[in-house]
């Protein structure tokens, strides 16, 4: 049971429970088997690696574990607080399972707008069914009768098959090595005269948490960076690469809450309206097409001491972005009262709310007049509110010049032979929907031709 309940315990070197010459020797005892394989994979995870008898479903620790920051980045402002996973698995342990595939209009726009040729090809597509099918979508990666609860704080079940149960699993029984609580620092580059691309990665120097004063080295044939839209820019940056989208282009899906209570009372709804798994169902306000932005309706799992940090960062939302949030929210608001809330109200600093018990349509209207997307908490305005963002996109977007993007079409970076990223930073814009098929498909298609490439080079030697 043991070794079901931690399925990459073959492959983990958790380097903050054992010493520096058992880490070492470890690496080497696992090179020999690696080497047998072919192609050697090493993993480095800055979190822990945790399984299902290690999830507390308690607020406070899980945000300190499994979160980065802690789960208290935010805007300068105080107004979007950025929520990233940071374990072994990453923004899959904690995500809330909706299991949603990139829109036809989005590909359409990435392919032949933007000419980005990974999205051009119908192996995309098949990728998603891939995708889809490893992770058990239905359409959220976990049974029709799971309900734990707190997936979002990491599922106590197991049942939710995040990439630690799935694509990890499969790399450690290809012979993978993964290293926790490891910080990638710099990437070793060196100069590649010879060939359209200046630099050469040659892997990638990291430190680890046990407080060692010594580096990790790692050599590799290639290097693929996988740090998130908020790490991996920073990463490529302070190694010396100068193509201007790094950093750049970063992209959200903003998020503003509406509440409803609901006491013991009869609704017309059939069934309780408010009960069931963390997300049942998703409504689209407008039909998503290229030229619409898509307002998505959804249930979030969020926990009373969310609220509590306001830390600041910079926010910047257009004025087209104000008023999709507007009417998004007044679309929820509608939606809570129609399943027979007593009272709704949004997340606005004054309390904003409506007593709906006797209330007719006028007077709802009227209310939703009201209803506005104010500032974060340091802007000093009349009104203010703080709400969060699960999903960030782009700062090392694709492109299909070095003009365009900070890597090419299938990954590589414009300026580093060898050196890829595999993350939600590629996405060239915002998605408008759930994000994990789509950076799941997006990193399937980019190793396939890694090792495409790998072969070639391993024939020709």
């Amino acid at each position: 049971m043991e070794n079901k309940e931690r399925a990459l315990d073959e492959g983990i070197i958790e380097t903050a429970k054992v010493d520096e010459m058992t880490i070492k020797q470890r690496l080497i005892n696992k090179a020999a088997n690696l080497a047998k394989s072919g192609l050697r994979v090493v993993v480095l995870e800055k979190g822990n690696y945790f399984v299902a008898r290690d999830y507390s479903a308690l607020e406070g620790p899980s945000m300190f574990e499994l979160f980065e920051a802690h789960n208290l980045l935010m805007t300068h402002d105080g107004r979007f607080r950025f929520m990233a996973g940071s374990a072994v698995g990453g923004g899959s342990v904690v995500n809330w399972s909706a299991s949603l595939k990139t829109p036809d209009a989005i590909i359409e726009e990435w392919s032949v707008q933007r000419g980005i040729s990974i999205f051009s090809s119908e192996k995309y597509k098949a990728a998603m069914d891939r995708v889809s099918k490893r992770i058990g979508v239905m359409p959220r990666n976990s049974s029709d009768e799971h309900y734990c609860g707190s997936c979002s704080f990491g599922c106590p079940t197991g049942e939710k098959r995040g990439t630690d149960s799935t694509w990890l699993v499969d790399a450690v029984n290809n012979n993978a090595v993964i290293l926790t609580q490891c910080n990638a620092e710099k990437l070793i580059l060196a100069d590649n005269n010879a060939h359209k691309r200046r630099i050469r990665c040659l892997g990638v120097t990291a430190s680890l948490s046990n407080q060692t004063r010594k580096k990790l080295q790692i050599n590799a044939k290639v290097t693929v960076v996988a740090c998130g839209s908020l790490k991996t820019p920073s990463l490529l940056a302070s190694s010396g690469l100068k193509n201007p989208n790094i950093g750049r282009g970063l992209h959200i899906h903003p998020i503003l809450m509406a509440w409803g209570y609901f006491p013991d009372k009869n609704s017309d709804f059939e069934g309780v309206a408010h009960e069931g798994e963390i997300v049942t169902s998703l409504h689209y306000v407008n039909e998503m097409d290229s030229t619409t932005p898509n307002i998505t309706l959804e249930t979030p799992a969020i926990g009373p001491g969310t609220y509590a940090a306001l830390i600041p960062w910079v926010s910047g939302l257009t004025k087209a972005d104000e008023e999709n949030l507007i009417t998004g929210l007044k679309q929820a608001v509608r939606i809570l009262v129609a399943a027979g809330a007593a009272e709704v109200g949004t997340y606005r600093s004054d309390g904003q709310r409506l007593k709906c018990d006797g209330k007719k349509k006028e007077d709802l209207e009227a209310f939703l007049q009201t209803v506005e997307a104010p500032p974060g908490f340091v802007s000093m305005s009349k009104y203010w509110t703080h709400s969060f963002t699960a999903h960030q996109m782009g700062c090392c977007r694709m492109g299909a010049t070095e003009k365009d993007g900070a890597i090419d079409g299938y990954g590589e970076s414009w300026e580093a032979k060898d050196l890829y990223v595999c993350d939600a930073s590629v996405l060239p814009t915002a998605l408008g929907v759930n994000p994990m098929i789509t950076i799941q498909s997006t990193a399937y298609c980019i190793s396939n031709k890694i090792a495409e490439l790998m072969e070639k080079k391993m024939k020709k030697d």
